[in-house]
């Protein structure tokens, strides 16, 4: 898999990933609270730096190499 996620949009998923999972584990009893586990994508292709969305799309947030 090809690196195709940049540093501050890497972040932004690692952020938005975990606040959503907290979400979860503090609103259990919630009626719509398993939602929150959506944050697991958005965690998982910031940890990877790859997103398969972008690749569809062609999308690069992350600067070329230069070789």
């Amino acid at each position: 898999m090809t690196k195709n996620v940049g540093t501050l949009d890497r972040v932004l998923r690692i952020v938005l990933g975990v606040a959503l999972l907290i979400g979860f584990f503090l609103n259990r009893d919630g009626a719509y609270s398993w939602l929150y586990l959506i944050g697991i994508l958005p965690l998982a292709t910031g940890l990877l730096s790859t997103c398969p969305l972008y690749s569809l799309l062609g999308i690069r947030t992350c600067p070329l190499k230069n070789s």
